[in-house]
């Protein structure tokens, strides 16, 4: 297992405080109730809901806000969200990739637009971006959750995984998206619980830049997950250590 991890919007986001955790709440409650809404109830039978329910697991929710969430996707009155994404580009030519649950594509599209002007920056067309990026699973386990770190190298590889980091206690696997279903099935199996499990956007290179316009861009970033529709951003700034002490 290599020693820098590359894998910089995950730990970009795992830095959170605990004053963002309600915020964290807020967006898996919409993913588990998208997910009852789109395929029902059962989550052996619902494998989006099985996602959903392991990472509110991963960041401690209590099991009554997960039941909630899921009797809320259950109740045919409450409000029908649907998957949005919106891409484009910040200064320095950072693209950005955002994905959205909305209730109201217009507030979040019109929200979404702002920010991008406000730092200028411009909205593009759906697709325009995608070519900059990969879809890959990737997986956040506390170190302290395996015991044979041999042995999870083998089962990881044999399960599909690309990539192996370790830094800061937490282990990052990634796989392909095609491989995203046997690695959780292969943690299952060894009843080792991740933090986060994602089907995640990562650039395939990213852009360097000096330390204060690293510092903006973050803060942009920033203000983009604060937005209560964005559920995730993705980015191809490399972020460096020194930048994230500051941002800390």
């Amino acid at each position: 297992m290599s020693g820098h991890n590359k894998w910089s919007t995950i730990k970009h986001k795992k830095g959170a405080k605990d004053a963002k955790r309600s915020k964290m709440f807020s967006k898996i409650i919409k993913e588990i109730t998208v997910s009852v809404k789109e395929s029902g109830p059962d989550p052996d039978a619902n494998p989006k809901l099985r996602l959903a329910i392991a990472n509110a697991k991963g960041v401690s929710m209590p099991k009554d806000n997960i039941e909630r969430a899921i009797n809320k996707g259950k109740d045919k009155d409450s409000s029908n969200f649907e998957e949005v994404t919106y891409e484009g580009y910040l200064s320095h030519g950072i693209a950005v990739y955002v994905e959205c649950t909305t209730d109201n594509t217009q507030r979040t599209v019109s929200n979404i637009r702002s920010i991008f002007n406000k730092y200028d920056g411009s909205l593009g067309k759906n697709g325009s971006l995608s070519f900059l990026f990969d879809r890959k699973g990737i997986f956040l386990i506390p170190a302290d959750n395996v015991t044979d770190k041999e042995e999870f190298e083998l089962e990881m590889i044999d399960a599909g995984a690309e990539d192996i980091e370790e830094e800061e206690g937490f282990i990052t696997v990634a796989t392909s998206m095609e491989d995203f279903g046997n690695m959780q099935k292969k943690l299952e199996e060894m009843n080792i619980e991740a933090e986060s499990q994602k089907l995640e956007r990562i650039p395939h290179e990213r852009v360097s830049l000096d330390k204060e316009s690293a510092k903006k861009i973050l803060k942009v970033i920033e203000t983009f997950e604060d937005d209560d529709d964005v559920q995730n951003v993705y980015h191809n700034l490399e972020v460096t250590d020194e930048v994230m002490a500051e941002m800390e």
